[in-house]
């Protein structure tokens, strides 16, 4: 009689015989591709141990999505070496929505290597070869790659104490080596192997016709520009056909909503190249949706009881050496500007200058404001708000559009309060937040609380243990789902991160929530407290929008550049039938920016029919044409942007329909 061995699958006690497989207690349940044993991934194929937890993982799940896509990324580097028998392999992982595979190859990979190894694929897909894992010594590992010097140094970097770097655990891991076998079912023989640490899908046939290859670029090893460049190609997988069209038709609408595309189609903003990267500039009509913005911010923060600061561009570097962010921050910071400095007729130094900074943050500043004079409790909480330019020194490989700049425009607010009034303040500022947000379309969200980095914090432990479970509890309290981010907090602070979704679906950081109770200390800020002694404040960081430019650009997409009528460039554009009515169209127009609309006429010598598709093309809110009836009426006609019409409408009732549009903020 074979032994019995208990396990707990999927919640319930089981026995099963020993050495039982994965593959053999779901046998039954053909969804599940791979488990979770004792919460680590493994293969189906693994024999299970007696008193572990096994849990299903099907192909559809997170998990299951990025075996898949491994398995796939496996696939493709096995035609990739039956296409160019000299590829050298790096390493493939698996992403957001896909993977990549780095190769080592003499020529780039053209669009028609891409379609080709799509239909290699293929047949390696319909073989129904099985992934088979296989534990080996070091030297079997060496012998096994000796053809590959890129998986040999992963194998050498995984005995070194820094071999933390990219791909090193992917392939090789913690503890075994292991190496995984495409077998030939028919045959038994081994078709193609790769160093990897899997876990894999249990066979190829798994993987269906549901993946494409999407593009090429090229990629240093290990992501070190010192290192040899290779070939990186990249792909995405999905468990059906229907799965990867859709994911197909959102990324082609993600590329139509591009908000640098948008922006020269509607003549927004740009980047000039004499300006440098990541410096943008705004154009008329794209300074009319960002004053916009920021009008409405600041109606509402006064409404909320913040007060109005402003503070230079530029200040001496001992201030980031008090804040810490020369200890903690310099390399996002540009370069010091090193001035004052007075010489001698003989070059010799008289008075040595000093080191200025491009500022990156506006909290010091603002701490240099309360500390200007002396603060009493009764000034408290104390909220101050700018609009300031701060600087960051963003790698070039990074920066992207409006979302990632290198000069940007913070709605930074610094709150400073007592540690009594903390956490009803933190409550405040959440639903303020959350609030102003739904304010510009945004209502999808979820938040995050990112805490303490070991490596890289100022302060003891008792305090940034008291922030944490306070920025939780006010967290938990707002009813929104709330994630970790462990070691994602800043140097002086946990925060929460206010996580909106798009009209797409993508997730984009919005607002940020950061408790401080270590600048206070730096700066040696006090407030006379009731009983007259002195105390430190505690310090809320807030950004609401992250960057004006940002928010902007993350708009853009959301709105696909046909913003709300109470954002938009132009509102409203009256176009006559005819050259007879432009007068009356004219006075229509006055009628409109009378009542404080962004209004015009379009008067060119275009025919109607084109004039009509500019306007659409420019995303016009309202479109008010009128003809001879209208006119003889009083009246116009609406055209709105989803091509529904509203004929007749007296001039005095249109007018009073849009500006009542805009001061809902309706769509």
């Amino acid at each position: 009689m074979l032994e019995q061995i208990t396990l707990t699958v999927d919640g319930e006690q089981r026995e099963v015989n020993a050495g039982t497989t994965g593959a053999e207690l779901y046998f039954d349940d053909r969804e599940v591709v791979v488990m979770h044993v004792d919460g680590v991934l493994r293969d189906l194929a693994r024999p299970l141990e007696a008193g572990t937890t096994v849990e299903r993982v099907t192909i559809d799940s997170p998990a299951g999505l990025e075996v898949l896509r491994h398995s796939t990324a496996h696939v493709m580097a096995q035609a990739v070496q039956q296409l160019r028998p000299d590829a050298k392999l790096g390493i493939g992982p698996y992403i957001t929505d896909g993977f990549y595979f780095d190769f080592d190859v003499a020529e780039p990979f053209t669009p028609e290597d891409l379609k080709t190894l799509e239909k290699m694929m293929l047949k390696i897909v319909n073989q129904n070869q099985k992934f088979a894992r296989r534990v080996v010594t070091e030297d079997e590992a060496k012998v096994a790659m000796a053809n590959e010097p890129y998986k040999l140094e992963l194998l050498n970097k995984a005995n070194e104490a820094d071999s933390a770097g990219e791909g090193v655990n992917v392939e090789v891991g913690a503890g075994e080596i292991t190496i995984y076998d495409n077998v030939d079912r028919k045959t038994g023989d081994i078709v193609w192997c790769d160093l990897c640490r899997g876990p894999h899908l249990p066979n190829t046939k798994l993987i269906s016709n549901a993946f494409a290859l999407t593009r090429t670029s090229a990629a240093y090893w290990l992501g070190n520009q010192e290192n040899q460049q290779l070939q990186r190609i990249y792909g995405t997988a999905w468990p059906t056909k229907a799965d990867l069209k859709a994911y197909q038709e959102r990324i082609a609408e993600a590329e139509r909503r591009d908000h640098r595309k948008l922006g020269v189609e509607l003549d927004l903003f740009s980047f000039p190249d004499e300006l440098g990267s990541g410096l943008p500039v705004f154009h008329p009509r794209g300074g009319i949706i960002r004053k916009e913005m920021e009008d409405y911010s600041r109606a509402r923060h006064v409404e909320a009881g913040y007060e109005f600061v402003y503070t230079p561009h530029i200040t001496k570097g001992h201030l980031y050496e008090v804040s810490g962010h020369l200890d903690w921050y310099k390399d996002g910071m540009f370069p010091p500007m090193h001035v004052d400095a007075e010489l001698n007729e003989d070059g010799t130094v008289r008075k040595p200058g000093q080191d200025y900074y491009l500022k990156p943050m506006n909290c010091p500043m603002h701490n240099l404001i309360f500390r200007s004079r002396g603060r009493s409790y009764r000034e408290l909480p104390l909220r101050l708000f700018e609009f300031g330019s701060v600087y960051r020194y963003e790698k070039s490989g990074v920066v992207h559009g409006l979302t990632r700049v290198r000069g940007m425009t913070q709605d930074d607010a610094h709150i400073y309060c007592t540690k009594e009034q903390m956490k009803d303040e933190l409550t405040e500022t959440l639903n303020f937040v959350l609030g102003l947000l739904k304010d510009y379309g945004l209502d999808d969200f979820y938040l995050e609380l990112s805490t303490k980095n070991p490596e890289k914090f100022v302060g003891d432990d008792a305090i940034w243990e008291e922030a944490t479970r306070t920025l939780a509890e006010v967290a938990e309290a707002s009813g929104l789902e709330l994630v970790p981010d462990p070691g994602g907090a800043a140097f002086y602070g946990p925060k929460i991160s206010v996580q909106a979704k798009d009209a797409l679906g993508r997730t984009w950081q919005m607002s940020t929530i950061q408790l401080d109770f270590n600048l206070p200390e730096r700066f040696e800020l006090e407030y006379q407290a009731a009983d007259g002694t002195r105390q430190r404040p505690v310090m809320i960081h807030r950004a609401l929008f992250g960057s004006v430019e940002r928010f902007m650009g993350v708009l853009t997409e959301h709105y696909a550049g046909a913003f709300p009528a109470w954002l938009s460039p132009v509102q409203v554009v009256g176009i006559p039938v005819a050259e007879a009515f432009n007068e009356y169209m004219f006075d229509v127009i006055d009628k409109l920016k009378a009542a404080g609309i962004r209004a015009e006429a379009d008067i060119s010598s275009d025919r109607f029919p084109k004039k009509i598709r500019t306007a659409s093309k420019e995303k016009v809110p309202f479109v008010l044409i009128a003809g001879g009836e209208d006119a003889e009426a009083g009246a116009v006609s609406f055209r709105f942007r989803d091509g529904s019409t509203d004929n007749g409408v007296a001039v005095d009732d249109a007018v009073a329909r849009i500006v009542a549009a805009i001061k809902n903020r309706e769509a």
